[in-house]
């Protein structure tokens, strides 16, 4: 059985409780994180039982040292965000490519028994649809909105329904962000077989939980929404507010990974990690104003749609319930309990704005 675990990005939101969960479960951990000022505000975090390697998993020295001893890797470390990586191309590339390549080129010379990636939904582009008829549509990519036609359509100009997306959904890659995890995804698969690792990707759908960064505008949508309602400020929502997600708990999460890591059988694959249920933002933006105590202030519909979103896209996690055995277990109304109390504690710099800013400079919204 692995026992001791290295998790880069450990110290961040997921990583976090990646780390306890590997802790109930008896193994040990060394975190390797950069403790970047976006995501972590300049602070070091408590890792109590933790050994707490600060370095960029770009350096292969600082990697060569950290996997030193180690049984297994679970690998979040990652620039997060799509609409960030439209315009920050080279960072995003460098830290989710080249950080991942240079991890696998240390992992050559220094193999473990299993390593575990964080993939995203958002390699998917659109998710799957199925036409009015009952054929089932794989390969919808939606051109850029105009004039408010937000929904993919048939060819009989009626709007697709979208259903759950498996993982056997070929990827159409539309955001930097998406091909980089696209990009780690391939290179856990492919240099992990060479080497006689067992490598698994777990594709995240949006994941949300108390600790989420507040103050990052490119972080999870329900955290950019809590900072806004928490500064007295409607939630930003894009296009109509009609477009579907998959909201996945963070200790949900954290247990696929640890599944990941224990299951023999899930060597070679990759599993859909989110809830299995689907919810409109725009009904995020308003149950979450609710129960923040504020529903006096209504979701600000923008209308404009950001380069690199995609419409629909939501999980079926059939694979990971039957070869993992996983079972997410906090529903989205008692999640969100848990986030509002924690939000209710902290104070949030709101940047939605400035980030919305950046894209309009750059064109990236319309």
């Amino acid at each position: 059985m692995v026992s001791r675990v290295l998790v880069t990005g450990g110290a961040g939101f997921i990583g976090r409780r990646v780390v306890a969960a590997l802790l109930a479960r008896g193994h040990e951990v060394r975190v390797l994180d950069a403790l970047i000022e976006q995501v972590h505000g300049g602070g070091r975090p408590a890792l109590a039982d933790v050994e707490l390697r600060v370095g960029d998993v770009r350096d292969g020295e600082v990697v060569g040292r950290a996997l030193a001893g180690m049984d297994a890797v679970v690998h979040l470390a990652a620039e997060v965000g799509v609409g960030q990586s439209m315009y920050e191309i080279e960072r995003y590339v460098g830290v989710n490519e080249l950080g991942t390549a240079t991890l696998f080129q240390k992992l050559v010379e220094r193999p473990v028994e299993r390593v575990v990636t964080a993939s995203s939904m958002s390699v998917y582009g659109e998710g799957l649809y199925r036409e009015r008829g009952g054929r089932i549509r794989a390969d919808v990519e939606r051109p850029r909105p105009a004039g408010g036609g937000w929904d993919p359509l048939d060819g009989a100009g009626l709007p697709l329904v979208p259903v759950p997306t498996p993982e056997w959904k070929a990827p159409s890659l539309a955001s930097v962000y998406a091909l980089n995890k696209y990009a780690q995804e391939r290179l856990t698969h492919v240099v992990a077989k060479a080497y006689g690792m067992a490598g698994v990707a777990l594709r995240l759908f949006n994941v949300y939980g108390s600790g989420q960064a507040l103050s990052n505008p490119y972080t999870g949508v329900l955290a950019i929404f809590a900072a806004r309602l928490l500064n007295g400020q409607a939630p930003m929502v894009f296009e109509d507010g009609e477009q579907r997600r998959d909201f996945v708990h963070v200790d949900d999460v954290a247990e696929a990974f640890a599944l990941a890591l224990e299951t023999p059988a899930a060597a070679g694959r990759t599993f859909n990690i989110g809830s299995g249920v689907d919810v409109s933002i725009a009904e995020v933006a308003s149950r979450l104003a609710a129960a923040m105590g504020r529903p006096d202030i209504r979701p600000l519909i923008t209308g404009k749609a950001r380069a690199g979103d995609i419409r629909h896209c939501f999980a079926d996690i059939g694979a990971a319930r039957e070869v993992l055995g996983y079972a997410p277990r906090t529903g989205f109304d008692e999640g969100l309990a848990e986030v509002v109390a924690w939000v209710a504690r902290q104070r949030a710099v709101d940047r939605v704005e400035e980030a919305r800013r950046e894209l309009e400079e750059r064109g990236l919204v319309a």
